[in-house]
């Protein structure tokens, strides 16, 4: 007999309980106590962004518990993001809304997150207290780091890419966070350091860069940089950039000696991929100390059958280089854009030299150039091959699935907010959660089990 539901005998009173009602095994009852431990402090490192007069704003502790909600699920938008934390029970408990809580509009919650969150460094403040609970659970090792970015979308159209003297920067339309954000860079950039402007600029967010990535369509983007502990994959630091190369190699840069300073963490060796192999990078990591793990950027192979630089000896006491047949090539030291040193042969040595079809066909004597940091290319080359470096490019796999598992679970592949800012605040809210299910997952037991450890 099929049966019917009855819906004429309702309740007129219910005994209900919330915390009853979150399974023991849900993320975020495994991730509660960490989040709780980590915000203890909160208040106090907010107070100065929240004014002593006016109406109560939003308490600092929900917006947070809202935020790592929105991130963990893939809930990035305000509007919706507060709709289901008004629907749903598991995260009315997590933000410590009963039942009748009051969940804040979406347009005040937007308010509160851009104004006072952006002006301080809370999210900064949050992860570093992260990763401190996942270095005193055991989880950061300190041995081996591994560093990689990924390419993430900007909230912008790349069918509106425009030149960058063709954009009016005082039209009512362009008075944005982010626009300001990007004249203000302008104004305060080194002018050594010779920067050009890109050819192609978004004018709704023109702090992001005009790329076209692993064969993707091209499109405006930002750089998030992971530099992770290789042991358990822990984000022990994370910075945004324009994507980049040349941004992405300094964020690196950044990324270990912020590390360094903050946490007390230097590895014995990092793992990169070719991007990362630039003999100043590979110099820089070798006078910290730090063994390179990375395979070497080297562009001196020759496509046309003539020699290559490989087939040149370089004699360091002589400092010259020697040909295949035997002749010397000589420097003045003289440094070519700041990172190369010319290294030529005689006029009267090619002239006469029967392998000089195979060398230098097309002029009159042969140029070697050597890179300033070429001895730091040749450490790391040394080490291609070897046991350490195989397990290490294998270990290197831990970087790139951290922006797998953020781009499939977690559904973030397109900015929301604009702005380098913007894009710093997305970036730590994204490895924040994820640290947060590394570490709960680690020191989570079921029920059962804890109940037979203690027993």
């Amino acid at each position: 007999m099929m049966g019917r539901q009855a819906v004429d005998q309702s309740q007129l009173f219910y005994l209900f309980n919330l915390e009853e009602r979150i399974p023991a095994d849900h993320l975020l009852r495994r991730v509660n106590p960490i989040v709780t431990w980590v915000l203890a402090g909160l208040r106090e490192k907010s107070a100065p962004f929240y004014s002593e007069i006016g109406r109560p704003s939003i308490d600092p502790e929900l917006m947070i518990r809202m935020l790592i909600v929105g991130y963990c699920y893939g809930i990035r938008f305000e509007r919706r993001l507060c709709q289901e934390v008004e629907l749903h029970l598991a995260y009315r408990w997590f933000c410590r809304l009963d039942l009748d809580g009051k969940v804040p509009d979406h347009s005040t919650f937007s308010v509160n997150r851009h104004g006072r969150f952006c002006s301080s460094d809370i999210f900064r403040q949050l992860f570093e207290a992260v990763v401190k609970a996942c270095m005193d659970a055991g989880l950061v090792k300190g041995e081996g780091f591994a560093v990689d970015a990924s390419v993430m979308e900007a909230d912008a159209s790349r069918y509106h890419g425009q030149a960058p003297g063709e954009i009016d920067w005082s039209a009512p339309e362009r008075q944005t966070r982010a626009v300001a954000e990007f004249l203000s860079s302008l104004d305060d950039e080194n002018p050594d350091a010779d920067r050009k402007l890109p050819k192609v600029i978004s004018p709704v967010d023109p702090c992001s860069a005009w790329i076209a990535k692993a064969n993707k369509r091209v499109q405006f983007g930002y750089g998030l940089n992971y530099l992770i502990d290789i042991e358990h994959a822990v984000i022990v630091d994370v910075e945004a950039t324009p994507a980049r190369t040349y941004d992405e190699v300094a964020a690196a840069k950044t990324m270990i000696t912020r590390t360094e300073e903050r946490l007390g963490l230097k590895p014995d060796r990092l793992a990169a991929d070719t991007a990362y192999g630039t003999g100043k990078f590979l110099g820089w990591l070798i006078g910290k100390g730090i063994t390179p793990h990375i395979p070497v950027w080297d562009n001196s192979a020759r496509g046309d059958g003539t020699f290559s630089r490989a087939d040149f000896t370089f004699d360091r006491e002589r400092n010259v280089y020697i040909c295949p047949e035997g002749k010397l090539l000589t420097s003045t030291g003289r440094v070519h854009d700041g990172r190369t040193i010319l290294y030529r042969a005689s006029t009267r040595d090619c002239g006469s030299c029967h392998l000089k079809p195979n060398c230098t066909p097309n002029m009159t004597f042969r140029k070697v150039p050597r890179d300033v940091h070429e001895d730091a290319r040749d450490a790391a080359r040394a080490l291609m091959g070897t046991p350490e470096f195989d397990k290490s490019r294998d270990e290197r796999k831990r970087v790139e699935m951290r922006f797998a598992h953020l781009k499939t679970h977690h559904r973030f592949e397109r900015m929301r907010l604009r702005g380098l800012s913007g894009a710093c605040d997305e970036f730590h809210l994204a490895a924040i959660v994820q640290n947060l299910k590394t570490l709960a997952n680690h020191i989570w037991r079921p029920p059962d089990a804890m109940d037979a450890a203690m027993a």
